[in-house]
């Protein structure tokens, strides 16, 4: 994938990697990575993946 979207559907901010620096996902944001998913480190969470966009979904408990 060339290009993703990565969309918070969460009610609590989401932390990842992205080329080694920490980033912050606000709550309810999306974020637009043009070159894709090589650098990018999601830590295990809900997700729905469809075509290039990842909605991170709050944690099932």
């Amino acid at each position: 994938m060339s290009q993703i979207t990565i969309r918070s559907d969460r009610t609590s901010d989401y932390k990842f990697t992205y080329k080694g620096e920490e980033v912050v996902l606000g709550a309810g944001k999306i974020l637009s990575i043009a070159d894709g998913l090589d650098s990018v480190v999601l830590p295990t969470c809900a997700m729905k993946i469809i075509k290039n966009l990842i909605m991170i979904k709050d944690d099932v408990k």
